[in-house]
C-alpha cells in the first residue's frame, strides 16, 4: 500500500499480489490522525498489507524540508495505531506533477482532477517504487 499524505487528504494506493501494477484505491479526507489512522488500520486488514510505502516530500536538492517533517510525525502516530507494519518512505519528488499530466491528457474536468489527485499521485509513487524493487526476491503485496 502506499500513502501521499497532504494537508487535507492521503492518497491510497494498491499493489497487484505481484507487486508489478499500482492501482489508486481512494483519496481519504483528512480528519483527526486517530481517525485516519483507523481508516488505513481497517484497509490494511482487509486488503492483507505487508507494507506501507509512504511518499516523502523531498527539496529538488534532495534535502528534507518542513513537509517532510509532517509526514514523519503524521507516520510515528500511524505506528501507534497500525504498530504490525512495516513503512518504507520513497522519494515523492514530481508525483503530483507526473499525477496532474496523466490526468490533463485523460481530458478530465478540474473538479474531476482536483478528486483524483492525491491518489494518482500515490499511484505514481508506488509503481516508481515497484519499478525500482523489480528484479530483488521482494514479492510482497503492497
Amino acid at each position: 500500500m502506499c500513502l501521499d499524505v497532504g494537508s487535507k487528504t492521503i492518497g491510497v494506493a494498491l499493489s497487484d499480489p505481484m507487486g508489478w501494477i499500482a492501482q489508486g484505491i481512494k483519496t481519504i479526507r483528512r480528519g483527526p490522525t486517530d481517525v485516519d489512522c483507523g481508516e488505513l488500520k481497517k484497509m490494511i486488514e482487509e486488503k492483507e498489507v505487508s507494507k506501507i510505502v509512504v511518499g516523502l516530500p523531498l527539496n529538488m536538492n534532495g534535502t528534507e524540508g518542513p513537509q517532510a517533517g509532517a509526514i514523519r510525525k503524521f507516520v510515528e502516530e500511524m505506528k501507534k495505531v497500525i504498530p504490525d507494519s512495516p513503512v518504507e518512505f520513497w522519494d515523492e519528488r514530481l508525483s503530483t506533477v507526473a499525477a496532474e499530466r496523466s490526468l490533463l491528457e485523460a481530458d478530465l474536468s478540474r473538479a474531476r482532477r482536483k478528486e483524483l489527485i492525491n491518489h494518482m499521485a500515490a499511484v505514481q509513487i508506488l509503481q516508481g517504487y515497484l519499478d525500482a524493487q523489480r528484479g530483488t526476491s521482494e514479492t510482497e503485496s503492497l
